[in-house]
């Protein structure tokens, strides 16, 4: 194919991925049928998690000479320590899972409207249980057959072959906190299949899953992070019909993806900002043995590792039952935070143009040191002992709960495969005139447009801010 139909058959694609965001219902799974789809999805299995003491895990031990806790194939994912120095150092345990996983969204176009395969997967650590997954969401070691289950399902479609032709390809991080160097490989492929579609699958356009994220825990982490890094920006013939017209807030978002007016920073210079804060703020990390971690403060013992404070998280053991996953039982440890999380965007109409305050975070388990975060990521939790000075800049600015500049405010579910319960109340918060246009040399202003652009890159966004920006969308 050559460059200018490569060109025009992208614009096409793009064109079809927003109409396919505008479809907010569908006569293939109409919207009011998804959430007693998903409900009876769960009663039609037989699904049970249940809290085990870590020094009882079947396949699990606690390596000798490290106290790592790994399992006894050597696959999988082990618990280790990690000593990290940034403008402090501390260390701390952490999941090591060097392979990488993939999250595949098939689509299929019916009635010319591009449709996304979904499926009600159950994951351990989910509350609830069943939420809805991509249609291939597993590691490599679930795709290769290490866990001795069932094949995944519509995984053939992830693969180069003529039944499917991909829209979308990159890797991307998990959550840099709490994985080491984690990442997944974030898939969307077309085909023109007559594809079976299982009990435990069904097919939404894109436009009925963000209608669904405006629900907790129903879109998981995983589905989320694959919608952020799918293309929005409609071509010039699309735009004018899907404008949305007069000075309204979804305008405002719509126009900022489509990059739509003069952005405060042009790409060049943000690439720039970000290239000298992963030179100048460096970020040591050295895998230690986890009985290292004791040192600052974390302890263990047959039941749980945890922090000696009661803050941060901790690592706990399940035995799970669960009649629908390619392994119908298993035990693992997952990591629990101790309380609920804020991911919070600011965003502020600069010379017309809608933007979103981020900020140049370096995490533990980064892979690249820095990655693009929410203005405010973190458990509030572990810093009311603090005083103001060393608490996250902004975090006094997220609103409670009704205020009338919060443009959403939900709380989603993280990732259920290696966390427990991990929620975060996730806000876009709009803020005005009052609030400066100047921002702390680690924050910068970017439209929407800017932030998905760089979607086709990896490591520029972590996780947080990905599932943010799927949140996002669905204010347009």
């Amino acid at each position: 194919m050559s460059r200018s139909k490569q060109i025009l058959a992208e614009r096409a694609d793009a064109d079809r991925l927003v109409m396919s965001a505008l479809a907010t219902d569908s006569a293939v799974t109409p919207t009011a049928q998804v959430l007693p789809w998903l409900a009876e999805r769960s009663r039609a299995h037989s699904f049970e998690v249940r809290r085990v003491p870590l020094g009882e895990l079947t396949g699990w031990q606690e390596e000798p000479g490290t106290g790592n806790l790994v399992h006894h194939t050597g696959r999988f994912f082990s618990i280790e320590g990690l000593r990290v120095q940034t403008e402090r150092t501390w260390t701390q345990p952490i999941i090591v899972q060097p392979e990488v996983g993939v999250l595949g969204l098939l689509m299929k176009e019916f009635d010319g409207v591009l449709h996304c395969l979904m499926h009600a997967k159950m994951e351990p650590g989910n509350a609830p249980l069943v939420q809805l997954s991509p249609t291939v969401q597993a590691t490599r070691s679930n795709y290769t057959g290490v866990h001795r289950g069932t094949p995944i399902r519509y995984f053939e479609y992830m693969r180069p072959s003529a039944r499917s032709r991909v829209l979308v390809d990159v890797l991307q991080s998990e959550q840099n906190s709490w994985f080491l160097h984690k990442r997944n490989r974030n898939m969307v492929v077309e085909t023109t299949d007559d594809v079976p579609v299982g009990d435990d699958f069904r097919w939404l356009t894109l436009g009925q899953l963000a209608a669904l994220l405006r629900r907790p825990d129903v879109v998981n982490m995983d589905t989320r992070s694959v919608m952020s890094c799918i293309p929005a920006t409609p071509s010039a013939v699309l735009r004018p019909v899907v404008a949305v017209p007069g000075d309204t807030f979804a305008g405002a978002v719509r126009r900022s993806f489509w990059d739509d007016g003069d952005a405060r920073h042009t790409q060049t210079e943000l690439l720039g900002w970000l290239t000298r804060q992963r030179a100048v703020r460096e970020v040591r990390q050295r895998r230690v043995p986890l009985s290292e971690a004791e040192a600052d403060g974390w302890r263990r013992d047959d039941d749980e590792i945890a922090h000696v404070s009661g803050k941060y998280f901790t690592v706990i053991g399940v035995s799970v039952l669960a009649g629908s996953r390619e392994v119908r039982s298993w035990q693992q440890p997952l990591l629990a935070p101790v309380a609920p999380g804020v991911l919070a965007l600011l965003v502020k109409r600069i010379a017309g143009v809608l933007h979103g305050l981020v900020q140049a975070r370096a995490d533990a388990g980064s892979l690249t040191g820095v990655e693009l975060g929410p203005t405010v990521q973190c458990q509030p939790v572990n810093y009311r002992d603090l005083p103001p000075r060393e608490r996250p800049r902004y975090l006094d600015l997220v609103p409670a709960p009704g205020e009338a500049r919060i443009r959403y405010d939900v709380v989603q579910s993280e990732e259920g495969g290696r966390f427990h319960h991990a929620r975060n109340r996730y806000l876009v918060v709009e803020v005005g005139d009052e609030f400066p246009v100047e921002a702390p040399d680690d924050f910068r202003w970017m439209t929407m447009g800017q932030l998905a652009g760089l979607l086709s890159h990896g490591n520029y966004l972590n996780v947080e801010l990905r599932s943010l920006l799927a949140c996002a969308r669905t204010l347009w």
